[in-house]
């Protein structure tokens, strides 16, 4: 059997597990431990095994990911997502379809201390579903509005994606997470102008005149205060030189439990339920760690991650061009499996070939800006047909919208995410301008 057929073999087993509901991390486990054993037999595959755990998380630099996933459910149980929306709604509800724009800008606020995806458009959509109906927004500018605006929840640091981005490629989380500020705020201002564009290109989406829209209040803006300070803390210390970003994920989980209690919505129970969501998502996490690092090593073994850089190198086309093509994979790829799956799958393929490319920068600065593109493009698969896992989460939680709605919804924001992937591309130094004011 050829190495090109048996790395197809091994995704195609990857592949029909997916297909028969088998979850991603026993899926790429499965499929790296029968091309593992097929190529090196059962004895090198134990060796592999016995010794990969512990190679794997015995890094100090991946207690960030639990430490950054329990700040946002202290945020999301402590009843600061209610605080977010009432604050962006009264400063955005003057505007035509100022609800979806108060949406945009609530979950922006909230991935600054989440840097969940789904975790983001689940909690913002709890708040601000039942306003928008009530409003009369229609349910697919609602739904559409709700799930892109959940990619915010990685587009803005902290994002959990570009900490394993980080640890995979070996480079500073500190500088992936400054780079990373600017296109997220373009991707908010983008998502925003596309709801005041769609309101008044497509009637009866919005209402035309809100005689009851909420209004900014005192109370409302000092209800805000402890999330933006929560945030000066935790990015103001990691660039201040205070503390790392491992330690600023614990001082950021330990200032929003104190915010929650503050607020007096944080119970026994919930405080519990903090704990064991994120033992859960770290273990997805984890898992999925382990199952791609058998799924890459076998395909290293087949030698093809090499013949196809080679093969790519000996095409002739520009580093631009091969960056592009890889942006597309990570669009079809995003579309059907979840963003850190795809990370962890194809970064020790693709990431090397990237940095054997000259694009005419520092290597340091090749490596964040594709990491930047690559966290926009996977941005862009949570909410693209067929899957979309964002829709998903999002209509489920509108029972009464059909999911066809909710992809309609979505389309004006695929428009937005477009052009801004593509201004990104073209002009890297958007990405690194503030990279150079970090140490």
């Amino acid at each position: 059997m050829s190495a090109v057929t048996l790395a197809l073999l091994i995704f195609g087993i990857m592949l029909v597990f997916m297909a028969i509901r088998v979850p991603i991390a026993v899926a790429m486990f499965a499929a790296g431990s029968i091309g593992y054993v097929m190529q090196s037999g059962w004895g090198p595959f134990s060796s592999f095994l016995n010794t990969q755990a512990f190679a794997r998380f015995a890094s100090y630099d991946l207690s960030v990911i639990p430490l950054f996933i329990l700040m946002g459910h202290f945020a999301t149980q402590g009843g600061i997502s209610k605080a977010l929306f009432g604050f962006a709604a009264g400063v955005m509800g003057r505007f035509k379809g100022g609800l979806a724009m108060a949406s945009i800008l609530a979950c922006a606020a909230f991935g600054a201390i989440c840097g969940s995806s789904v975790a983001t458009a689940a909690t913002i959509t709890g708040v601000a579903l039942p306003e928008m109906k009530r409003h009369g927004y229609s349910g697919r500018l609602a739904t559409g509005t709700l799930a892109a605006g959940g990619t915010l929840g990685i587009l803005i640091p902290p994002s959990v994606p570009l900490v394993i981005y980080a640890i995979l490629t070996e480079q500073n989380i500190a500088k992936l997470f400054a780079a990373a500020m600017v296109p997220g705020l373009i991707a908010m201002l983008g998502y925003m102008a596309a709801i005041a564009i769609y309101v008044r290109l497509v009637p009866g989406q919005a209402p035309d005149v809100d005689d009851n829209r909420p209004t900014l209040t005192l109370r409302s803006f000092s209800a805000v205060l402890p999330i933006g300070l929560i945030f000066l803390i935790v990015f103001g210390g990691i660039y201040g030189g205070w503390f790392t970003p491992t330690e600023g994920a614990a001082v950021g989980a330990a200032a929003t439990f104190v915010a929650a209690l503050l607020k007096r919505e944080m119970s026994w129970a919930k405080f519990k339920l903090c704990f064991y969501a994120t033992a859960a998502s770290s273990a997805m996490i984890f898992l999925i760690f382990i199952g791609a690092d058998l799924m890459n090593s076998a395909l290293a073994l087949t030698q093809v991650p090499n013949q196809l850089a080679a093969a790519v190198g000996s095409w002739g086309l520009s580093p631009l061009m091969v960056v592009t093509a890889i942006l597309l994979f990570y669009v079809v790829m995003g579309a059907v499996m979840d963003e850190l799956s795809v990370l962890l799958l194809t970064i020790p393929i693709f990431f090397p070939m990237v940095m054997g490319l000259d694009f005419g920068m520092p290597q340091e600065s090749v490596a964040i800006w594709f990491g930047i593109m690559v966290l926009m493009t996977v941005g862009f698969g949570l909410l693209a047909p067929p899957v979309g896992l964002n829709v998903y989460v999002v209509n489920s939680l509108a029972k009464d919208v059909p999911i066809s709605e909710s992809y309609k919804g979505v389309m004006p924001f695929l428009i937005s995410d477009t052009l801004r992937t593509l201004v990104l591309l073209l002009f890297p130094g958007i990405s690194l301008w503030l990279v150079k004011y970090v140490s």
